[in-house]
């Protein structure tokens, strides 16, 4: 059941004014541009009959990633909201000067993922960031920050989590994507501001920058709904998870030590050995003039697709596998604190 039309205009995600057993509309006052029109934010509560934990979804922190805001859309269309318990709050798109400019940031040259938690008094991205913060991410005890690669890259799907905390590698493993890196959350990043406030949560890559991927999106949503009934809010029912992600114990990306035309030689979810052929540079005239081999062996995660290639340009995005020695939590690491709260 969707509530009213007509939207709700709030400068809170709460849901203590909004009624129960109902799928709500909502429009989130986060700044104003520069003729003083407000900035709203479109926020998607689902709030349960019963009490129950608060998962969070964030979309298109990056204003050009928009497999996330699709798959936020087809959960609450799936959404039987007299089944669910405590609330989802979504924000399908948190950057909205972004995403209506179709770039990745949310003024020129500064990221809002590198602006968490951001400062009530700095400046524009700096606010936006805190507002982002205390009138969202303060209402939830569970994040999924939905993303997609970057202008020129493409992604396979896959999450970053923190894989020594128990609930979060359960929230990575239950997205079942491809690859799971483990990656403690880094200053300035959503992610970052909710483990600090003791919230788990992780980041899922969805694929492609400026696209809707239906199978990709598809299978983020069964992952994101397997994470629902797994917490409670959603009735648990039995899991078919396919086969397990490998899971890498760190990642990085290779770059270009010169210009020219680049040629990638490697497949996204490709597993590599050392010195296996990453990518060929050919200069103007189409002549050889360089190449690039795997440091070591790995997997990759994420590759250039871009030709134009300047010095220092991305390559791929190679992940380290993890061992037995690496100590990092597997599948059946617990989320039962989720339901105390």
């Amino acid at each position: 059941m969707w509530s009213d039309p007509d939207l709700v205009r709030v400068n809170d995600a709460r849901v203590t004014n909004l009624a129960s057993g109902c799928v709500h509309r909502v429009a989130l006052r986060l700044a104003h541009d520069a003729l003083g029109r407000p900035i709203e934010v479109p926020l998607l509560a689902a709030v349960g009959r019963k009490p129950g934990p608060r998962v969070g979804l964030t979309a298109a922190v990056h204003g050009n990633e928009l497999n996330g805001v699709e798959a936020i859309h087809r959960l609450f269309h799936g959404l039987d909201v007299a089944t669910l318990r405590g609330a989802i709050l979504a924000l399908p798109i948190v950057n909205v000067p972004g995403f209506l400019g179709r770039r990745r940031h949310l003024v020129k040259g500064y990221d809002l993922n590198h602006s968490f938690p951001g400062d009530a008094t700095g400046p524009t991205w700096s606010q936006y960031a805190h507002n982002v913060t205390t009138r969202f991410l303060a209402h939830v005890d569970v994040l999924l920050d939905l993303h997609t690669a970057s202008t020129g890259r493409v992604n396979t799907l896959y999450v970053r989590a923190d894989m020594r905390d128990a609930r979060a590698a359960r929230l990575a493993h239950l997205q079942r994507p491809r690859i799971i890196v483990h990656s403690p959350p880094a200053d300035g990043t959503l992610r970052g501001a909710a483990s600090d406030r003791g919230v788990p949560a992780i980041t899922v890559e969805i694929g492609n920058p400026q696209l809707f991927q239906r199978d990709v999106v598809r299978s983020s949503v069964r992952g994101i709904r397997a994470v629902l009934a797994e917490a409670g809010v959603l009735p648990k029912r039995k899991l078919q998870l396919g086969p397990p992600p490998i899971v890498c114990v760190q990642s990085g990306w290779e770059y270009t030590d010169r210009g020219g035309l680049m040629q990638v030689e490697v497949d996204l979810a490709a597993q590599i050995e050392e010195g296996d052929l990453l990518a060929s540079l050919h200069d103007a005239w189409g002549l050889p003039v360089a190449s690039y081999r795997a440091p070591h062996a790995g997997i990759v995660i994420g590759r250039s697709v871009d030709p134009v290639a300047a010095t220092g340009a991305r390559i791929v995005h190679l992940g380290r596998l993890a061992s037995p020695s690496d100590q990092l939590h597997d599948q059946s690491s617990a989320i039962d604190a989720w339901r105390t709260r």
